[in-house]
């Protein structure tokens, strides 16, 4: 394998998943279990890994964390800036994707708690993922409603 001379950060992947419309829409979000930031509201994500494609971490992360399997994702970002993940550099891919209003939350792997949210009262988050949720829900009052 080749040596680079320049760092590399770590790769994450997270899930904005809403349902609903309008003002009824919602945003799932899970409580983390441990730290960084244990006990705080999150969107389902965590690191890609080695070869696995960024669809496919996405949706692996959001079926550990929350027992949910969506149909259509959406890549809608990639946000990376310095310092938004205390264990250090770290970029994420954020997708958007549509959960059925009847969808069923087990949470499990590092999320204490799966819940939804009025996407106008979301809690105080976790790393970035405000700015994330802000990006995913402006992209998606623009989009179809497929996702």
């Amino acid at each position: 394998m080749p040596t680079y001379e320049f760092p590399r950060p770590g790769l994450t992947a997270d899930t904005v998943v809403v349902r609903g419309e309008g003002d009824a829409r919602e945003v799932l979000l899970v409580r983390r279990a441990n730290e960084p930031h244990a006990g705080r509201w999150a969107l389902p994500g965590g690191y890609v890994e080695e070869l696995e494609p960024l669809e496919a971490a996405a949706r692996r992360e959001l079926a550990e964390e929350t027992g949910l399997v969506v149909g259509r994702m959406r890549q809608v970002g990639v946000f990376g800036d310095p310092g938004r993940d205390p264990r250090g550099w770290t970029v994420t891919v954020a997708f958007l994707a549509r959960a059925d209003a009847d969808a069923t939350l087990v949470p499990g792997d590092d999320a204490a708690e799966a819940a939804w949210f009025p996407a106008s009262e979301l809690p105080p988050l976790a790393f970035d993922h405000a700015d994330i949720v802000r990006a995913a829900l402006h992209d998606a009052g623009t989009s179809s409603p497929a996702v």
